[in-house]
């Protein structure tokens, strides 16, 4: 017997997300028992209708969080964690970036293959080739900020395959890459908008300019992901949730 509570897929929280309670559920009811070989991906995939990915994100939370463990070549096997002193709380970050509301559209400006400039290898520590993305983000049809996402090519190698518009970078990253996000730096300072960056956000150039960059984070301590966002200080906010899901 096992716990297939049904995906409710008009909710906000993650597909992978809904699977890990699942799963952890029939470990803490005992329906999974310590040793037990928990069901084929395969299995999972059609039970609950998700696609392979997800399940495999969900399972990898689970064998970082101690629940479950990988047997090379055997499977995955339910794998009792040891009490935790104090508490951890994972969070589903949601935010609005430098929007009013209304319709937001985001526009790919630049994407593709390249060898990092120098103040990109200071942050993901890397010479290798990336992948370079630039997106505008508009609201009601003005321009509101600008988005640079700079991913090394050996953590998402699909990367260029994907539409990169649909789906947040953080979710791309756990649903795709080979290394997870365990954490996320963030560091926001106010600067000035260069000739390039003045031309996109139709602000004047040297105008005051609210930058956000971001470092993504695995739990091996590399950096997965590094982003930074521009808009103008003048019009716009940044409003970020944390919601317990676990």
């Amino acid at each position: 017997m096992w716990i297939e509570r049904p995906i409710d897929r008009e909710s906000q929280q993650k597909l992978y997300v809904q699977i890990y309670l699942i799963i952890k559920e029939n470990i803490d009811k005992d329906e999974w028992y310590a040793g037990m070989r928990i069901p084929a991906e395969d299995e999972l995939c059609k039970t609950y209708g998700v696609s392979k990915a997800t399940v495999r994100t969900a399972i990898s939370e689970l064998v970082v969080d101690g629940y479950l463990k990988r047997k090379q070549g055997k499977g995955t096997y339910v794998n009792r964690p040891e009490p935790a002193f104090g508490i951890a709380l994972k969070t589903r970050l949601t935010e609005n970036i430098f929007e009013r509301g209304g319709n937001v559209s985001k526009e790919v400006l630049v994407k593709g293959i390249q060898i990092p400039p120098e103040d990109v290898i200071v942050y993901l520590k890397t010479r290798g080739d990336i992948y370079h993305i630039l997106c505008k983000k508009t609201t009601n049809g003005e321009v509101a900020c600008i988005e640079e996402c700079f991913i090394p090519l050996s953590i998402c190698p699909d990367l260029d395959m994907e539409n990169i518009c649909r789906f947040p970078l953080y979710d791309h990253i756990q649903e795709r890459a080979v290394k997870k996000i365990q954490k996320v730096i963030q560091t926001i300072e106010i600067t000035e908008a260069n000739e390039s960056t003045a031309g996109i956000l139709n602000v004047r150039e040297r105008s005051p300019a609210l930058l956000l960059h971001r470092l993504l984070v695995s739990s091996d301590g590399n950096t997965v992901a590094y982003s930074r966002i521009m808009g103008s200080c003048t019009k716009y906010k940044i409003q970020t949730e944390f919601e317990r899901i676990k």
